[in-house]
C-alpha cells in the first residue's frame, strides 16, 4: 500500500445531494448518521444555484454564470443567479460549523469537477465550453482558485477537519468519448486527447497540495485508470454498472493504495437487503481479484450508489444508517 493509505478515511459516508430545503436538518442528519466521515450536504432542490452546476459556478473566480433556458451560461458579471448561489453555500457552511464543533477527522466537501463543468457550462454563444480548449483552460484555472477559497474557508470554521476534496465529474466519460452534445443537438464535440485531461485533471488536483481527493461518477465505465494517474487518492463509483472489464484497472488502483468509495446503497427509495448482503458484491470482487479480505476495511468506504437528491428524507436517512452497517459487516466479516 503507498503513503496514501496511511490516511484514515472513515468507513462510510454520503455522496452529496440530498433532499429537501433546510441546511440544518441536512448536516444534523450527516453527522448524526457519519460519526467519523461527515460531509458537507448539497440541496439541489432549494434551485437554480443549489444545484450541482449551479453551486459550482458559484465558487467560480472571474468568470460568472446565469442561468438560461438551455442551462448554466457564462455572462460578463455576478448576477442574481451567482448570488443566490453564494448565499446558499453560506447558509451550508453555517450549519456545518454548528454542527462540527470540535470535530476532528476526515470531512469531505464536493465541487463539479473541470470536465464536466466544462461539458456543462455553456459559453456566450451557446455551445459549451468544451468546444474551446481556451475556455476549458480559463475555466479549470478559475475553478482552481475558488476551490482553494472554498477549501481554506471550510478549514477556518471545522479547524480540527482533515479535509477531503470530491471532485464529481459524471460527464467524463462522455468527454473522453466524443459524446458530448452540440448546441443544436445534430452533432457532438471532438473527443478530448486522454493526456489533456489527465493534464486538466492533475492541475485542479494540486489545489489541495498534501489533502486526499476523490472523484465521484456515478455513470459507466469510470476511467480508473486514468484518475489514478492524474492523482486521485480515491475513487466513487456506482458498484452496480461494474463489468469484469473493470477488474485489472481496479485490482492495481487497490494495490497501489487508491481507496474505493463503493456505491452499493441504491439512492432513491426502496426495499434494502441486510447489510451484509449489500457488500456480498464487494466480496465476491475481493476473492475474483485474490486480494487479501484484511484488506477490505483499510480499501473501502461504502457509499450510496449516487446523490439521494431523488429520495424522500426519510429514505435518506435509513440508506445512511444502511452504509454504515454494511461498512461494518464488512470489517467484522471480510471473508
Amino acid at each position: 500500500m503507498s503513503e496514501n493509505s496511511q490516511f484514515r478515511f472513515g468507513a462510510a459516508t454520503g455522496v452529496g445531494s440530498m433532499p429537501g430545503g433546510d441546511a440544518r436538518e441536512a448536516v444534523k442528519t450527516v453527522t448524526g448518521s457519519f460519526e467519523d466521515f461527515p460531509f458537507l450536504p448539497e440541496l439541489p432542490a432549494r434551485g437554480p444555484g443549489a444545484d450541482m452546476i449551479g453551486r459550482t459556478a458559484g465558487m467560480l473566480v472571474e468568470l460568472y454564470a446565469r442561468v438560461e433556458p438551455s442551462g448554466w451560461r457564462i455572462g460578463d458579471r455576478p448576477g442574481r443567479d451567482t448570488k443566490r448561489a453564494r448565499s446558499w453555500l453560506g447558509e451550508d457552511l453555517d450549519a456545518l460549523e454548528e454542527y462540527t464543533q470540535g470535530y476532528e477527522g476526515p470531512l469531505k466537501v464536493q465541487a463539479v469537477g473541470p470536465w464536466t463543468l466544462a461539458a456543462q457550462l455553456e459559453l456566450r454563444n451557446g455551445e459549451v465550453a468544451l468546444s474551446d480548449p481556451g475556455a476549458c483552460r480559463d475555466l479549470a484555472a478559475s475553478l482552481a482558485e475558488g476551490l482553494r477559497l472554498h477549501l481554506a474557508e471550510v478549514s477556518r470554521r471545522v479547524p480540527g477537519a482533515r479535509l477531503v476534496l470530491q471532485l464529481d465529474e459524471p460527464s467524463l466519460t462522455d468527454v473522453l468519448r466524443g459524446r458530448v452534445r452540440s448546441a443544436s443537438g445534430y452533432r457532438t464535440h471532438r473527443a478530448v486527447d486522454r493526456q489533456l485531461v489527465e493534464s486538466g485533471l492533475r492541475d485542479v488536483f494540486e489545489v489541495h497540495d498534501g489533502g486526499q481527493v476523490v472523484v465521484h461518477s456515478c455513470a459507466p465505465d469510470v476511467p480508473f485508470a486514468l484518475l489514478r494517474r492524474a492523482g486521485a487518492q480515491a475513487i466513487s463509483f456506482d458498484f452496480s454498472l461494474l463489468t469484469e472489464r473493470d477488474d485489472e484497472t481496479i485490482g492495481e488502483a487497490v494495490e497501489s493504495g487508491t481507496r474505493l468509495f463503493t456505491g452499493v446503497v441504491p439512492g432513491t427509495d426502496g426495499p434494502l437487503s441486510d447489510p451484509a448482503g449489500s457488500v456480498m458484491g464487494v466480496r465476491t470482487l475481493w476473492r475474483r481479484l485474490g486480494l487479501r479480505p484484511g484488506l477490505l476495511a483499510e480499501a473501502v468506504t461504502v457509499t450510496p450508489a449516487c446523490g439521494l437528491a431523488g429520495a424522500s428524507p426519510q429514505y435518506a436517512r435509513t440508506a445512511y444508517a444502511h452504509c454504515v452497517r454494511a461498512a461494518k459487516s464488512l470489517a467484522d466479516n471480510p471473508e
